[in-house]
């Protein structure tokens, strides 16, 4: 995870990132107050649940209003390697920094690390696991092609991990495609939660639907009003006990049905954090937030 610096309302996201909202009557120091105690108040909830955390600082400069989102631009493997991703948004490309590699690498079983990100040069993009869900289990990736996932790198990327890529379309109400697959769907170890109503084309949402089934989660089905509420935007966490826990947003949380709760509490602890001001004018949530680190550690 990475303590945001210099948090704030980015306007060249927002012209993809439909969920963005500015919030007025506050100042760029209260809003970044605001961001650092709910990055805080996060954190230490994971941890007094068992779960490993490395957190690390952003840097003022330069600027970077999203790096409290690592998951865009970077995703690690089991086999120790560590995948850095084309950015659509040339602000977000400062996220990438070589010295956190260095800290991986450090800590953790490097093995080799894949830059993807001369793809930009040809507008090319795709936002690591924002783009992408990943099945690892059943070594499968799920992704919404949008202006940030785009269906060729998707497919060659997939290739390079031996993944079968599932690439379908994904709309809201206004016809604008969903900016990343990771607000309309989560993958845990025994369920999926997913919003088939942004699915509008009837034969791919079957595609989806009969490719999760296939490999045994059970679907939680969402509306695009939760959706909206970002409860499309978990990630599932074990602790070092085995413990696992649905880490979501307290929005995404309260949009749940007692019946959706009570389908998930079958499998997995809930475990909501509130993060409003990161989650309205960032325009990312709980999951965004977080990085997986799958790297084995160094003996």
């Amino acid at each position: 995870m990475v303590r945001p610096a210099s948090f704030s309302f980015n306007a060249e996201t927002a012209l993809s990132n439909a969920f963005q909202q500015s919030i007025g009557g506050y100042t760029a120091a209260e809003i970044q107050q605001k961001a650092e105690a709910e990055f805080d108040s996060f954190v230490a909830i994971l941890r007094s649940n068992g779960v490993e955390v490395l957190v690390v600082q952003d840097t003022a400069t330069p600027s970077k209003p999203d790096a409290v989102f690592p998951n865009n631009w970077i995703s690690m493997q089991a086999d120790g390697t560590i995948y850095l991703y084309p950015m659509c948004t040339p602000n977000r490309r400062l996220e990438r920094r070589e010295d956190i590699i260095d800290l991986l690498e450090e800590k953790f079983a490097v093995k080799k690390v894949v830059d993807l990100s001369a793809a930009e040069a040809s507008g090319l993009f795709l936002e690591g696991t924002g783009s992408i869900i990943f099945d690892h289990p059943n070594r499968k990736a799920y992704a919404c092609i949008s202006p940030r996932t785009d269906r060729g790198l998707l497919e060659a990327h997939c290739a390079q991990l031996q993944y079968d890529a599932i690439a379908f379309d994904s709309t809201d109400r206004h016809g604008k495609a969903v900016y990343h697959t990771n607000v309309m769907l989560t993958i845990g170890d025994q369920f999926a939660v997913i919003c088939l109503e942004s699915i509008r084309n009837e034969q791919e949402k079957q595609m989806v639907v009969d490719s999760l089934t296939a490999t045994g989660l059970e679907i939680v089905a969402i509306s695009e009003a939760q959706m909206n509420c970002f409860a499309g935007n978990m990630l599932q966490v074990e602790n070092a006990e085995g413990k696992t826990f649905l880490v979501m947003s307290q929005s995404a949380f309260d949009s749940l049905t007692s019946e959706q709760r009570t389908q998930l509490e079958q499998y997995t602890t809930l475990l909501p954090v509130a993060i409003p001001t990161i989650e309205t004018i960032g325009g990312g949530s709980a999951r965004c937030m977080l990085a997986e680190i799958f790297l084995p550690e160094r003996q």
